[in-house]
C-alpha cells in the first residue's frame, strides 16, 4: 500500500509505501520533501520499522503519537521509539507536531490501504 500526505502549513509532502513479507514483517520506504523535521521523522521511522514485526510497528506508532501529544512532559518509550526519542522536543511546538507526525500518518494510511491490520490500538485515544 502507498499513501501520499501533505502538510499545507509547512509545505511538507511525503509518500510512504509498505508491504508485508511472508514472515509478517513490514517493509517500508518513503519519498518526500519539506522541512527538516518531516524528513528526519520519515528517515527515523523507516529505519526503525524496516523488517519489523507488526507488534513492533504497533508499539512504535502508539509511542510516537503519545510522544507528539505529550507537550514535552513524560518519558518517551525508548524501547519502542529508538532514535525517535530525539523528537521529544518537537512536542513543545504545536506548529511542528504536524511536521513530525506526517510520515507516521502516511505509514498508518498506507498500512490500512494494504490491508495490514494491527490488533493493538496505535493512537492514545483508541
Amino acid at each position: 500500500g502507498e499513501s501520499f500526505q501533505v502538510n499545507p502549513t509547512c509545505g511538507d509532502e511525503v509518500t510512504v509505501g509498505v508491504r508485508l513479507d511472508d514472515d509478517d514483517h513490514l517493509h517500508v520506504g518513503y519519498e518526500g520533501q519539506g522541512c527538516s523535521i518531516s524528513q528526519a521523522s520519515a528517515s527515523v521511522m523507516t529505519e526503525l520499522l524496516e523488517d519489523a514485526t507488526l507488534d513492533r510497528v504497533a508499539d512504535a506508532e502508539r509511542a510516537f503519537h503519545e510522544l507528539m501529544h505529550s507537550k514535552g512532559a513524560g518519558q518517551p518509550n525508548e524501547d519502542a521509539l529508538g532514535d525517535g526519542i530525539a523528537f521529544a522536543g518537537v512536542s513543545k511546538y504545536p506548529a511542528r507536531i504536524k511536521c513530525a507526525l506526517l510520515p507516521w500518518v502516511a505509514l498508518q494510511d498506507a498500512r490500512l490501504k494494504a490491508g495490514i491490520e494491527i490488533d493493538k490500538p496505535t493512537t492514545p485515544d483508541a
